[in-house]
């Protein structure tokens, strides 16, 4: 059974294996404090249908609660271990939508259906709820074991134990930019996302967290930064982990890994 991969935007994606719908750092928003969608439409209502959500961590572009609220009522919410103490509005949300919260820390499991069962992995990124929170969560990716193996990194540098914890996969999600200007670390960029598909070896590896929100007024900054590194990261994967197939989808579009 293939397992089918829609990008909507940022970091957001649909992972559909053996018949289970995971979604990841739903945000579904049009304009987020300064940051504005430039390119891609706000992603249909469908695209906030799962059966289980991936929050990899608690900035707010990445656990974005208005999006959340579009969530269907009993859905599983799989969030970094102190989540619920570091946002006192997810909380109340899970209340008013009666969403299933789980809190996980790397190396810890969750089924969510039909044999499929995500895993917890480290990242190395600021996973405080910013700009005043403190260190109360981590940051994590994630390893959908289904069908296949489907690493989504969440947002992340390279680390030195990265694909001893992450382990064999065939999918790999990886951001390859981000929403502004310049990179602060913590990020992978299109050649450091490139040497993570050398480490871990997947099948195929699909380019996100790029060229889709942007600082107002900013338009004219380093625009090549808004808009190259998808296929600059398929350039580069191609010559350092040739056996890889990188998709790289517009923003709502569907691939399939056989």
């Amino acid at each position: 059974m293939p397992v089918e991969i829609t990008w909507w935007g940022h970091a957001t994606c649909t992972v559909e294996d053996s018949g289970v719908r995971l979604l990841t750092d739903p945000l579904f928003a049009a304009r987020l404090a300064h940051l504005r969608r430039r390119r891609g439409a706000l992603p249909p209502p469908e695209a906030a249908v799962a059966d289980a959500v991936l929050v990899s961590h608690l900035h707010a572009d990445h656990l974005h609660l208005p999006s959340l609220a579009a969530l269907a009522p009993g859905t599983r919410l799989v969030v970094p271990r102190g989540a619920r103490r570091a946002v006192p509005g997810l909380v109340r949300l899970a209340v008013l939508r009666r969403l299933v919260v789980t809190e996980v820390a790397p190396g810890e499991a969750v089924d969510v259906g039909a044999g499929v069962r995500v895993r917890a992995v480290s990242a190395r990124h600021d996973g405080r709820r910013l700009p005043f929170g403190a260190h109360h969560a981590p940051a994590l990716g994630y390893v959908v074991q289904g069908a296949a193996r489907t690493y989504f990194a969440g947002d992340t540098g390279l680390f030195d134990t990265m694909a001893r914890e992450v382990g064999p996969v065939d999918v790999a999600l990886l951001p390859v930019g981000g929403w502004g200007p310049y990179l602060g670390p913590g990020h992978l960029d299109p050649r450091r996302a490139a040497r993570v598909v050398e480490l871990l070896g997947p099948a195929a590896a699909v380019p996100v967290h790029y060229g889709t929100y942007w600082p107002i007024g900013m338009d004219a900054v380093r625009p090549h930064e808004f808009h190259a590194p998808g296929l600059e990261f398929a350039r580069l994967a191609a010559r350092s982990a040739p056996k890889a197939s990188v998709l790289v989808p517009g923003h709502g579009a569907r691939v399939r890994v056989p």
